[in-house]
């Protein structure tokens, strides 16, 4: 079996298995599944940028949170209470204020496009993308490369933290933004602990990760791994690299605000946390541990990880250590297995292809030799007789 054939065997495995969850869990387990699954997104986006692109950013829960927040601020305003204006901001109003949105409190305004959830939807996309448009112009127009990338974005991952956190009038502060509404499209309702938005949740994954695979299997793939092995050559072969590591960051900031958004729905909430570096960097392990340079890998590493730190921090004996031990996968992975699962099941595929190769080439042989024998035997017979 060639390493293709088993790679499209596995998605195929991986996507059946991701739909049939549902089947055989109970409502708890059916949210955390779709939890782990948004995670999986996230380490996908991951994946895109550091496996191909060779761009290790610390910032992608900016974007993840920042996914999350477009939406929830809809969900806000989809609450009957919170209508016409939220009641964080009434907690909060300024003396001889309007109750309206426009003026209950500063910068109240901005929330008013969020009365529509189509808008809070796109926005989950379209701002994480600004966002990084933004920051990879600076930073890769100035030929920004290596750890001070990973520096840069974890330093604006914390400037949107503490954005979030101080001002509260906005956003909610450090309780971030709860008791929402459910997602409700067309007369259809997302419940999050039902199967509406598991499959909403699998559904999107599984639309991530064939739109990504199509892309990086093509041109802009190639030209992404050409950059990531020697960005000087990409770029004397006429290649605007800079161009090629913004468009990607970009694509993959994206891909974390749909992860954010998502996660708001089988969440029901929107904090600073999300923004914290412990979660950037969890993503970056779990993109390590299933393979930073394969899909399907990334998926799997997110789900991994997170379902054994789900059942760690149900222990009183490992809850306190997991963050260690997490730390000390990472360190694993980076010293004895670089390629994570994925190189792993890539190395076994291989071996049994070549194993097999030369178990077909062994019988040949004798075959060959056999007939080589009995034709020497037809001709002493033919001399003697």
């Amino acid at each position: 079996m060639t390493y293709r054939t088993a790679s499209i065997i596995a998605y195929i495995a991986f996507f059946a298995v991701v739909l049939a969850l549902p089947l055989v869990l109970n409502s708890f387990w059916t949210n955390r599944v779709a939890i782990y699954l948004v995670y999986s997104i996230c380490a996908i986006g991951i994946s895109m940028s550091w496996g191909y692109a060779g761009i290790l950013s610390l910032g992608q829960g900016l974007f993840f949170g920042m996914g999350a927040y477009m939406l929830a601020m809809s969900l806000t305003l989809a609450v009957p209470e919170n209508n016409p204006v939220p009641q964080l901001m009434l907690l909060n109003m300024e003396p001889n204020a309007v109750r309206d949105l426009c003026c209950v409190t500063t910068g109240s305004f901005l929330w008013i496009p969020f009365r529509s959830i189509a808008v809070g939807m796109i926005a989950g996309i379209v701002v994480p993308c600004i966002l990084a448009a933004g920051i990879g112009y600076v930073m890769f127009k100035r030929r920004t490369t290596g750890v001070y990338v990973s520096i840069i974005t974890l330093a604006f991952a914390l400037i949107g933290q503490l954005l979030i956190i101080n001002n509260q009038p906005l956003t909610g502060g450090f309780n971030g933004l709860a008791d929402l509404a459910l997602l409700e499209i067309g007369g259809f309702e997302f419940d999050p602990y039902g199967p509406s938005a598991y499959y909403a949740v699998a559904l999107t994954l599984i639309a991530v990760i064939l739109l990504a695979r199509y892309m990086l299997t093509g041109r802009i793939g190639q030209v992404l791994k050409a950059i990531r092995e020697d960005e000087a050559r990409a770029r004397y072969l006429g290649y605007d690299v800079e161009n090629f590591k913004v468009f990607i960051f970009c694509v993959s900031a994206g891909v974390a605000g749909l992860a954010g958004m998502l996660f708001t729905i089988t969440s029901e909430f929107a904090t600073p946390s999300l923004m914290a570096t412990s979660l950037s960097i969890s993503m970056v392990i779990w993109a390590a541990t299933g393979g930073r340079a394969s899909l399907l890998g990334a998926c799997v590493g997110a789900l991994i990880v997170n379902f054994v730190g789900s059942l760690a921090s149900e222990s009183a004996t490992f809850q306190p250590v997991w963050p260690i031990i997490l730390g000390l996968l990472f360190v694993f992975v980076v010293l004895f297995m670089p390629n994570g699962i994925a190189g792993i099941f890539k190395a076994f595929i291989e071996r049994s292809g070549r194993t097999e190769r030369l178990g077909e080439a062994r019988p040949s042989g004798k075959t060959e030799r056999a007939d080589k024998s009995e034709r020497v035997q037809t001709e002493l017979t033919a001399r003697e007789a």
